[in-house]
């Protein structure tokens, strides 16, 4: 049933008009309502959405229109293994890549457990070999460096993690340098190679599909490199690459031999595949003990999303904030601000999430919607973001819900001196995050009488912008395993209230198969077909 066919529907508008002319100024001093939106429910974080636009009243609305859409029966649907991508007619059980020892994962009635602990021993295997230098290239040298190639959900999500959780590098992977390269233009390759040597490095092709164009030039490009230390293709091929895919007649048709195949199953999602062989660069960056930290964060999120209560289910809440803000406040634009320079990727992996997952405009029953769907997103390390967009939050035109995520604490390995210095530089970074929420909030309220009386025209703030804050413990590969989680949760529950399928892609697909149709019209063929504007740019492009 689409959103604006449920019975809560016209109850939200109303109320959201009556809050349309109140200012979070009016709403934060309320100790009642700080109360009612503040969450302790998960182990290592608190939740605070109190400087959302929002009332308790308001979300207790939304949790019945939640209960309306069957969310609760949906969510155990998801967790269950049934059919929830009916355009691909598949599951989506990346809950069950992360559940290690428990048997409760299926598949139709088949039991996954058994292939998923088979998946992670061999990527174990793997890494141990590489780490412990029995991984040897073609000219019998141990692997000093480790390149992943892959696109999309093969990329941000083992690159916004790896990166993350660089202090958490395993001892036994120190020397061992991590890399990733996903752009067609073949740029990042271009960068990365020329620092490598050819008999000392492993490239990790990932493709689900093992046909994703982006993917396969880069492998290409990969190997005619590596030719320059011997012209025994298949010896290459056998040596410097593994293979990690749904598809494995594809890889073996590659070259990559059976031994150096890690695979992952179609009832995984590209963007939520890290938790499967596509996580090999993480699990070899933080180690296997590392990795099944990160696996275990997001299993207990899993577990609190199928048993908590909707009123207290954390990515519940999420999700019915992004449905107010997007659909009854009209505010369309997220930005995803880490207070923590360890999350700089953590925005763009967050937007091919979200955006891949919830941009769509028809419903499960192929109607078209007559309501907003996924807001767009993008985001930047908040420090830095401070000195950039910022100024558009405070003081531009357009409404935006933004994220706030801050860690408690931070601990750096270094000596007591320099430890004291960075104590003062995270006491910094968390002043700055709660003063850039309060003055998004409340604007020239955040100010004293004076530095308003003093103030031009030019330095008001309106406020009024809303966000939610996040604080975690620390940043573990425990906790950034369930901060994922959280969020892929959440984009699932603004799923089942629009009526969307969030787990197909078709959009992407279009503009790649019209790509290989222009390919040759480059090579000088007739380009008649096409439109003037492309057939003017491909002259620009092929004229000498």
């Amino acid at each position: 049933m689409r959103l604006t066919e449920l019975s809560g529907w016209q109850g939200l508008i109303d109320k959201s008009r009556q809050l349309a002319d109140q200012h979070l100024s009016e709403l934060l001093n309320d100790e009642a309502r700080q109360a009612a939106l503040s969450f302790n429910s998960l182990n290592k974080f608190h939740l605070d959405f109190s400087k959302q636009r929002l009332t308790a009243d308001v979300l207790s609305d939304l949790i019945e229109l939640a209960r309306e859409a069957r969310l609760e029966d949906k969510i155990q649907a998801l967790l269950s293994g049934a059919i929830v991508n009916p355009s691909e007619n598949r599951p989506a059980l990346h809950t069950a890549l992360r559940a290690l020892e428990s048997g409760s994962a299926f598949v139709a009635d088949d039991s996954v457990a058994d292939a998923v602990n088979a998946s992670l021993d061999k990527m174990a295997g793997i890494i141990d070999r590489i780490q412990n230098g029995t991984w040897l290239g073609v000219t019998g040298k141990s692997i000093t460096d480790v390149v992943n190639i892959g696109v999309g959900g093969s990329d941000l999500g083992p690159l916004m993690s790896c990166f993350a959780l660089a202090e958490y590098t395993d001892d036994n992977s120190k020397d061992i340098g991590i890399h990733f390269a996903s752009s067609i233009d073949g740029s990042q390759l271009a960068e990365i190679l020329p620092e490598l040597n050819p008999e000392t490095t492993l490239f990790c092709y990932v493709s689900k599909s093992f046909s994703t164009i982006d993917t396969l030039s880069n492998a290409n490009t990969a190997l005619a490199w590596l030719e320059a230390v011997s012209d025994d293709v298949t010896a290459l091929k056998q040596a410097h690459f593994i293979g990690i895919s749904t598809a494995p007649e594809k890889v073996s048709a590659w070259g990559i031999p059976e031994q150096n195949q890690i695979l992952f199953w179609d009832w995984v999602g590209g963007r939520y595949s890290m938790w499967s062989a596509v996580g090999f660069t993480i699990a070899l960056q933080i180690g296997m003990a590392g990795f099944k930290q990160f696996l275990t964060g997001a299993h207990a999120v899993d577990q609190h999303f199928s048993s908590t209560e909707l009123a207290h289910n954390i990515p519940v809440l999420m999700g019915l904030v992004d449905v107010w803000n997007c659909n009854f406040l009209g505010i369309n634009a997220h930005a995803i601000l880490p207070y923590d320079g360890r999350l700089k990727h953590f925005p763009a992996y967050l937007g091919q999430l979200e955006m891949e997952s919830n941009g769509k405009s028809v419903t499960h029953d192929g109607q078209g919607v007559n309501y907003r769907t996924c807001p767009i997103l993008w985001g930047e390390i908040g420090p830095n973001a401070q000195h950039a967009f910022y100024q558009l939050l405070h003081q531009g035109t357009e409404p935006v819900n933004a994220d706030f995520i801050v860690s408690k604490s931070r601990n750096i390995a270094m000596s007591d001196a320099v430890q004291t210095s960075f104590k003062e530089h995270h006491e910094l970074n968390v002043a700055n995050c709660l003063a850039q929420s309060r003055v998004l909030a409340l604007g020239n309220q955040a100010m004293s009488d004076e530095q308003v009386q003093s103030s031009s025209v030019f330095q008001q703030y309106a406020g009024n912008q809303p966000s939610t804050t996040f604080v975690l413990d620390e940043l573990t590969p425990y906790t950034l395993g369930s901060l994922v989680a959280l969020y892929e949760h959440k984009v699932f529950v603004s799923s089942v209230l629009w009526d969307i399928n969030p787990f197909d892609q078709w959009g992407v697909e279009l503009g790649k198969q019209i790509a290989k149709q222009l390919q040759p019209l480059l090579h000088g063929a007739d380009s008649g077909a096409v439109d003037s504007s492309t057939r003017s740019l491909l002259k620009q492009l092929t004229d000498s």
